[in-house]
């Protein structure tokens, strides 16, 4: 039996990482970031001093649906990281749960590019890279890399790597990894992280939790109702003629704990609302249904921050189809996104006001994205999607650049905003003695 119980592994030295000294400077740095104004500074400045690159986990794919568009995001961040003050490390997830150390990052440049190639691919996960575990205790050594290739080691053993990080990046999108299981596990390794914490992650992955939060923070929701898949199975005309009374058509009906629009309909009749309800079913044991707003716009803005976050400049999504769903989003090209929304000062002031509002109604930290529907001249809160898609040209890193915050600085502020969580963190009592 190995080192930590791995049967027929031989350990090596794990690889040196830094002293004490080395991360008090970079958590000063940090703070001296997080006191930069929103516009862009001289970040090189900031971090000039380090004795050596920070090591970032950069970590993407997973298990949920949303695993091409993770890959995406991925890309850009690994494209977008300063090497010289970065060293970024590629743990890919994959779709049947397995972390590998990935042997490459990604590099496809959009969501649409990656689905096309699984579709053409055959249907089975990479095995590219070595087999790595989190450690999921406070330790030197973040992950364990494990290579079982003859070539390294005798028949029947494997060599065992320490590889510290220094903090993680999740650049996971939906179940398995937005929502609170990952951060979860982070939080057991006690390592810095990107994004929000596990509570608001997952409440910005379970819409009907979120609007309870949203509506006891006194922002404004549409009128919606939630209904647990098992009541439905036995009670589905008394069930359908409810919604009817309460909502009306047309209504929106959703899977409460996915993204990216997946299993969401429009329902129009009673009988398409059977199936809509029937497909959300599918995905989730809780639905969400919401009342159709009527002609309503799409509205997104960005949140980054931790306690006193800050909202970007407002934009608007023109879906190509009767809705933004997921083949709007990512597979064809016609839906038209505006940066900034042309919407005027003081709803565009109103919008800022209630991003920040619902990023601190799910207690958020990090970034995040915050959808609306404006019909007229009345806002609704629709959602806090707390890892958004994070390509160059994704909603979320628009916003922030209309806002005077490019990519490679909008990497920076989060990195330095997570290693400030962290640090706020450590200085919490763990004990009454």
């Amino acid at each position: 039996m190995g080192a930590d119980g791995c049967q027929g592994c031989q350990r090596v030295p794990r690889v040196p990482e830094y002293h004490a000294h080395t991360r008090a400077l970079l958590a000063l740095l940090a703070l001296l970031a997080l006191l930069a104004p929103v516009a862009p500074v001289a970040p090189v400045l900031l971090y000039s001093f380090a004795v050596k690159r920070l090591r970032v986990g950069v970590l993407y794919g997973g298990r949920s649906g949303e695993h091409e568009v993770s890959l995406a995001s991925a890309a850009a961040v690994f494209a977008n990281l300063d090497r010289a003050r970065y060293e970024p490390v590629p743990i890919r997830i994959e779709k049947d749960g397995r972390w590998a150390l990935a042997d490459r990052a990604p590099t496809a440049v959009s969501a649409a590019e990656v689905i096309e190639q699984s579709r053409l691919e055959a249907a089975r996960p990479s095995r590219g890279g070595r087999e790595i575990h989190f450690m999921a205790r406070p330790s030197e050594e973040t992950i364990l890399s494990i290579d079982r290739r003859p070539s390294h080691a005798e028949e029947g053993q494997a060599v065992v790597t320490g590889l510290n990080l220094d903090v993680i990046f999740p650049v996971l999108h939906g179940p398995y990894g937005e929502d609170g299981t990952i951060q979860g596990l982070l939080e057991l390794a006690n390592v810095p992280y990107v994004g929000a914490g596990v509570l608001a992650s997952a409440v910005g992955m379970d819409k009907g939790v979120m609007k309870v939060l949203f509506k006891a923070a006194a922002l404004p929701v549409c009128p919606y109702q939630v209904i647990f898949r098992h009541d439905w199975q036995r009670a589905r005309d008394p069930l359908a003629a409810d919604l009817e009374r309460l909502l009306g058509y047309p209504m929106f009906v959703k899977p409460a704990n996915l993204g990216s629009s997946v299993g969401i309909s429009k329902a129009k009749t009673r009988a398409d609302l059977l199936e809509a309800m029937d497909l959300a079913g599918a995905f989730d044991r809780k639905i969400v249904i919401e009342a159709a707003v009527p002609e309503a716009r799409e509205i997104e803005c960005a949140v980054l921050g931790n306690d006193a976050p800050q909202a970007s400049v407002p934009g608007e999504v023109v879906p190509s189809r009767e809705f933004y769903d997921y083949e709007a989003k990512y597979i064809d090209d016609g839906s038209k996104i505006f940066v900034p929304a042309e919407i005027g000062p003081r709803t565009s002031a109103d919008i800022q006001r209630l991003s920040i509002a619902a990023f601190k109604a799910i207690d958020c930290a990090g970034m995040a994205r915050v959808d609306f529907l404006l019909s007229a001249d009345t806002i609704y809160v629709n959602e806090v999607n707390t890892i958004p898609r994070f390509t160059t040209i994704s909603m979320y890193s628009k916003l922030w650049a209309a806002s005077g915050v490019e990519y490679p600085v909008l990497l920076d502020r989060l990195l330095a905003l997570a290693l400030e969580r962290h640090a706020e963190k450590q200085q919490l009592r763990t004990s009454l003695t």
